[in-house]
């Protein structure tokens, strides 16, 4: 039996690698039934960088579910039967970062250290139009335009303000796996990403 979500869109934004895409598209619908399935071709994305910026501030233009799940060539659901219903009590819920190995990644600007991010994610559209809707500025941090960064971490405590919650470590462990970490051994998630 098929797991039902059609509240989720399924969807990527590329320019290239359209046969891993396709292949991702088939094994996340293997036993997923979606609100949508989209794949977005886009020839103006020239650099990550770009693509970067487009999922920040144009994702939203093609999602008409309450929520999205952002996925890439190497990266998407593979264990329908680990899903769990908590993972839309949240705005954003994506794979656990590990610990950082310098004194600038995955901190706030006020020294919060962010240990759940990663693009392969479930966003709700709430999150997906904030950035345009508040006018919040795209800029580099520490010499990266990472959009998850930009969500988890950089405006973190903007988007809380505004009614955006972010899923725990404890909750985004069973969700996704981008690391092997301690806090998700042994553990079969939803999802995946590789590096």
């Amino acid at each position: 039996m098929a797991l039902e979500l059609p509240q989720i869109t399924l969807i990527a934004i590329t320019n290239k690698d359209f046969q891993a895409h396709k292949y991702a598209i088939d094994e996340s619908c293997r036993d997923i039934r979606w609100g949508a399935v989209k794949l977005i071709w886009d020839e103006s994305i020239k650099s990550i960088d770009d693509w970067n910026y487009k999922i920040i501030y144009e994702l939203h233009h093609y999602v008409q579910t309450p929520y999205a799940f952002l996925f890439h060539a190497d990266g998407y659901p593979i264990n329908p039967s680990a899903w769990r219903n908590e993972f839309l009590d949240y705005d954003f819920i994506g794979a656990p970062w590990p610990l950082p190995r310098d004194n600038y990644s995955y901190l706030t600007p006020d020294g919060e250290l962010i240990r759940v991010g990663n693009s392969v994610s479930i966003r709700s559209k709430r999150i997906l139009e904030l950035p345009s809707q508040l006018g919040l500025e795209w800029k580099s941090y520490y010499g990266n335009t990472n959009e998850d960064g930009f969500l988890c971490v950089h405006n973190r405590k903007i988007l809380q303000e505004h009614g955006c919650k972010f899923a725990p470590l404890d909750v985004a462990k069973y969700f996704s796996r981008e690391h092997a970490i301690p806090e998700n051994e042994g553990l079969t998630p939803f999802a995946f990403h590789s590096l």
